[in-house]
């Protein structure tokens, strides 16, 4: 096919932005080409607040025709958390007619080279990038996200996320040379001499499995970092979330083919009301990568059963903040509210277990009880909360009934120190919107055990008596190591409990925030410079984003032949 990108431009335009990434990368500083204020986009062809709205609504009642080979049908059904029902039909497809189109491509797009693969990869960032508007409303209305957290979440962070796998993919492949001039001296005799060639070989097909709560955000590092490393990527959204990783799909075929690639080497696998494709597909011989956000029980079910695939899974854990002492209480308490309320606890990274020890804790505003510290932040939370128009800016909408039904049976675990309510949205008098809760537990009494120790997704957080600072940090070494923890926070002006903290996060692998009491949380992360997960506790087994999350995505060929 004819390119109508050719390499040249796209290197031209694409390869300062890489370079860029490259620096991020190594120094870990502040970087994003994306920007997060709405009013930024509307120029150089990106669309504005007004057009993004109105591309989003031309979707709705009309089917995504992504013209893949092997559609066999039209499926949808996806009702925002909101009340609308978006209407919008995509193809089903025949997996025996879809995966072999999928793999003709794969070739031409191995032997373009890191390079190529790259600036693609940054072609399609930029124009996903110029459509925020449209993909904010996409991400609002089938995550539940309010819509300034669904712009910059499932816009501009995770334009960042997809760009930083592009940047780990590059380095790893150009690690090892294209060619080499091997001479080995034999003393007397002629040396040995050979010329060595090396190719980044891809695994093959690529499953991205989509999340309900972050489509984009979690979905881009997989797809990028195997696109980016040669493998066709076949992305598998959550049911409930199909529009904005659809789109996303539209956007990356549409490039390819500019490009003069195969636009097959990604495509959509949309699925029937309760078909449950996810199975399938992770076991069948053609794909070779799988990466997963999700519950527990089916990111297990993939690392013992797809044996035949590299399995990336982000799964579930139990977030701890441990909290000894501050010499901020104001804003640590203001920080405690924002973190628990935020997306109304709908993320893997928002704190669960407050420990606190019973006999209270020093500030300096002077001694604070366990009872006093627990009743100050469900006053934070409150404050924070208490005008309906910036808590539902905040708390957006509960994202499936399963989430509500946690909240509400929640109540009954102990003494419930901060009641949720439910908060009226006038724009969308159907949203589900629930303020969050706060129930008080005894860490030495195993009944309490039972709720603390299992995830409790949602809304809902345990402020947990502990005899000390010392057996808190203990429950933190067995929580991480049994339960797996996307975050730790903790709050502590001793030396000697901030090391021991410290410690344990080391020991255990877990990513630690230590007393935040400004504008940065603990539930939240930056592309090029935090890590989110570690793979070296049972919440993940990979992170987002290193090396070894892209490094085993392709293996190098080597030829050697006599020089």
């Amino acid at each position: 096919m004819a390119a109508v990108l050719t390499t040249h431009e796209l290197i031209a335009k694409h390869r300062p932005t890489l370079d860029q990434a490259l620096e991020a990368i190594r120094t870990r500083a502040y970087w994003s080409p994306h920007p997060e204020h709405p009013k930024a986009y509307g120029e150089n062809g990106s669309l504005d607040a007004a057009a993004g709205k109105a591309a989003f609504d031309a979707l709705l009642g009309n089917r995504l025709d992504l013209g893949q080979p092997g559609t066999d049908d039209w499926v949808g059904g996806e009702v925002s958390p909101y009340g609308i029902e978006l209407g919008v039909g995509y193809p089903h497809a025949d997996l025996d007619a879809l995966l072999p189109a999928m793999k003709s491509g794969q070739r031409a797009w191995r032997d373009a080279g890191a390079e190529m693969r790259a600036v693609v990869c940054l072609e399609i960032l930029k124009r996903i990038s110029d459509r925020t508007h449209e993909f904010a409303h996409a991400v609002m209305h089938t995550s539940g996200q309010a819509f300034m957290m669904a712009f910059q979440a499932g816009g501009p962070h995770a334009q960042d996320r997809g760009l930083e796998a592009v940047a780990y993919a590059y380095v790893e492949q150009v690690r090892t040379p294209d060619t080499a001039e091997w001479t080995k001296p034999q003393g007397k005799r002629d040396p040995l001499a050979l010329n060595k060639q090396f190719t980044a070989v891809p695994r093959g097909i690529a499953l991205v499995v989509g999340c309900n709560t972050f489509p984009t955000w979690n979905g881009y590092p997989g797809l990028f970092a195997s696109l980016a490393t040669g493998n066709a990527v076949l992305v598998k959204p959550h049911p409930r979330a199909v529009l904005p990783l659809a789109l996303t799909v539209q956007v990356a075929r549409q490039v390819l083919a500019e490009a003069g690639f195969d636009p097959n080497l990604v495509a959509l696998a949309a699925e029937r009301p309760g078909e449950g494709i996810a199975k399938t597909l992770a076991t069948r011989p053609e794909i070779r990568i799988i990466d997963y956000t999700g519950s527990t029980v089916f990111g297990d079910w993939l690392e013992a059963n797809a044996r035949q695939a590299q399995v990336y899974t982000e799964k579930a854990g139990v977030n701890t903040v441990i909290v000894d002492s501050t010499a901020d209480y104001k804003g640590m308490l203001s920080n405690l509210a924002f973190s628990l309320s935020l997306y109304s606890g709908q993320m893997c990274t928002t704190p669960q277990n407050l420990l606190i020890p019973r006999d209270g804790i020093r500030t300096e505003e002077g001694p604070r009880t366990f009872d006093e510290v627990v009743a100050d932040l469900a006053r934070a939370v409150d404050g924070l909360l208490g005008d309906d128009a910036r808590a539902n800016a905040l708390l957006g909408a509960i994202v499936n009934p399963d989430v509500k039904a946690r909240l509400e049976a929640a109540a009954g675990l102990g003494e419930v120190a901060l009641a949720s309510r439910e908060i009226a949205n006038p724009e969308f008098p159907d949203a589900v919107v629930r303020t969050p809760v706060i129930v008080k537990l005894d860490g030495a009494k195993p009944d309490d055990e039972a709720a603390y120790m299992s995830e409790c997704f949602g809304p809902v957080s345990f402020a947990v008596a502990v005899d000390s600072a010392a057996d808190a940090v203990e429950l933190l070494r067995r929580t991480v190591r049994e339960k797996g923890a996307m975050t730790v926070g903790a709050y502590t002006t001793d030396d000697e409990v901030e090391s021991s903290i410290q410690e344990v996060c080391l020991e255990e692998a877990a990513q630690l925030s230590l007393n935040l009491t400004g504008g940065v949380y603990v539930n939240q992360t930056a592309a090029f410079s935090d890590f989110h997960g570690s793979g070296g506790n049972p919440a993940a087994n990979s992170a987002l984003t290193d090396g070894a999350f892209v490094a085993n995505r392709f293996r190098v060929v080597e030829v050697r032949r006599e020089a």
